[in-house]
């Protein structure tokens, strides 16, 4: 007869203060970043929201007056221009250079020559300064002398005011952007195609598969969750224009080309009117948040198949 108490696994429990001590040492490790998130993040956010409840005199003090900004930004038609005109910056540029960078990353992916010089010319207008890429396409929209109006000539065509026109400007500023964060993202999706099995494409191409069905139902699909973080930050990039617009339009021709960011910018340090200003903030943070909310708790789950 055998000893049944001989055959059960031995726990053993670590003591309560070596346990403690665990917890207390993973805290410490997280409070330098919990510092930070909370200094320069939720506390930014909260005073933020304060300071749009508020009105500033000119002997500096401030008053509350509730909900009145809130009211007077109702009422604001800059406010409703700058967020149709930003609706529609986020529609010519999220889903262009989305797929204009998925597009790059699967050609430069392939074994083939000059490889390394495509992947150089893709990114290289990412890491170029926004001042600078600003004045370059400045130079390509000049009207009479820029790069755009040259080639029209040689068709015999008139020069254009391109960015001095309401029905040109935002698209101006569209094809400027796409043409820099197409490359940024095309970093992402190369990275993610390198993780992939090759396995799969070989698996498909035994079965007959096309190129294109593999693409639709094998590739693209794995990518998904690559194309959820790139689509993030595509939709904060669209909402955070600034500096190519100071350079180029100003917002303008008739705030033509003026987005939500530019219009806090300038009701802050334009107009010197920072309770107005915070509230813009507020509507801004508060589109983006919903549109993260939908896409992290929405679609995560559809996109890691859960």
């Amino acid at each position: 007869m055998t000893d049944r108490s001989a055959t059960k696994p031995v726990v053993v429990r670590a003591p309560r203060s070596h346990a403690w001590w665990n917890a207390v040492n993973a805290w410490l490790l997280l409070l330098p970043a919990a510092v930070l998130l909370v200094a320069f993040t939720h506390y930014p956010i909260l005073a933020t929201v304060r300071h749009s409840l508020f009105v500033a005199r000119r002997n500096g003090a401030e008053v509350f007056v509730g909900l009145d900004n809130y009211r007077a930004m109702a009422a604001d038609p800059i406010f409703w221009k700058a967020l149709v005109n930003n609706f529609w910056f986020a529609l010519g540029t999220i889903p262009t250079s989305i797929a204009l960078a998925l597009l790059m990353a699967i050609w430069v992916n392939r074994n083939m020559r000059g490889r390394g010089f495509l992947r150089l010319a893709f990114f290289t207008p990412t890491v170029l300064p926004m001042i600078a890429v600003a004045n370059i396409w400045l130079f390509f929209y000049t009207p009479d002398y820029g790069l755009l109006d040259q080639l029209r000539g040689l068709f015999g065509l008139a020069g254009w005011n391109w960015l001095g026109s309401p029905s040109t400007a935002m698209g101006c500023l569209i094809v400027m952007v796409i043409w820099k964060e197409a490359g940024f993202f095309m970093i992402f999706y190369l990275a993610a195609l390198q993780q992939l099995s090759p396995d799969l494409e070989e698996a498909a191409a035994v079965e007959g598969a096309g190129r294109w069905y593999t693409f639709r139902r094998i590739t693209f699909p794995l990518l998904m969750p690559t194309t959820l973080f790139v689509a993030i930050n595509a939709v904060i990039n669209s909402f955070k224009l600034v500096d190519h617009l100071v350079i180029m339009t100003k917002g303008g021709p008739n705030n033509a080309s003026t987005l939500l960011l530019y219009y806090i910018y300038e009701v802050a340090f334009t107009f010197q009117d920072s309770a107005y200003a915070a509230t813009l903030t507020v509507v801004l943070l508060v589109l983006l948040s919903t549109v993260a909310l939908l896409k992290f708790g929405y679609l995560d789950r559809r996109i890691h198949y859960q």
